[in-house]
């Protein structure tokens, strides 16, 4: 006769506790010193998405590339928009390697960040509006060809709205067109800024 197993409690989670590492042990392993179990720790926290919290304020501090990339891989795994916000203030950060790998996680991430994005449009630092310009066209999201479009009408940049133009020439539709050639007149002495705008406009015109 095989053997009856139990009623076994869990950890809240609907995790049975003798196979899935306790989160307590998890987040300690997250701060020890040495990047192997901080990496591992990391890994294994993508079963608890309560501590994404954790994860982010880890991330801020990282110094190991590897360990880096791991805590974004589990946060990419648990996505939601808090994260997204978490991740999208990152922008600011002077660390290029950490902005840049922030940037690769919310392009993995459409419906989580596409609105704290849209926020960053707004921005008073006009390369963070650079940098949620150019993660948008990579979301490939419903909306952003209309929020792309909406920029340009007023973004006083030339550097924002060139990589608008950029983007739009991947991802815009017709309704861009007007809001293209308003652009050009606006920038009509920018040579590039012209031609960008007649390479958008072809794309888009599938031309």
């Amino acid at each position: 006769m095989g053997l009856v197993k139990g009623n076994v409690p869990d950890d809240g989670l609907g995790r049975d506790p003798a196979v899935c590492p306790l989160q307590p042990k998890l987040l300690a392993d997250l701060a020890s010193d040495d990047p192997g179990p901080r990496r591992a720790a990391a890994r294994a926290l993508a079963a608890y998405p309560e501590a994404a919290t954790a994860l982010c304020n880890r991330l801020e501090i990282e110094p190991a590339p590897s360990v880096r990339a791991m805590i974004l891989t589990t946060l990419i795994k648990i996505q939601n928009p808090a994260i997204a916000a978490r991740l999208a203030a990152l922008l600011r950060s002077d660390d290029v390697p950490l902005r840049t790998a922030v940037i690769e996680a919310l392009q993995e991430m459409p419906d989580s960040a596409a609105l704290h994005l849209r926020t960053l449009l707004n921005d008073p630092d006009s390369d963070v509006r650079i940098f949620a310009v150019n993660i948008l066209g990579a979301l490939r999201h419903a909306d952003v060809p209309g929020w792309l479009a909406e920029l340009i009408r007023e973004e006083p940049h030339i550097n924002v709205c060139a990589a608008a133009v950029d983007a739009l020439a991947e991802i815009g539709d017709s309704e861009a067109l007007a809001d293209l050639d308003t652009l050009r007149a606006r920038f009509a002495s920018e040579t590039f800024m012209s031609f960008a705008i007649d390479t958008a406009t072809r794309r888009i015109r599938g031309q």
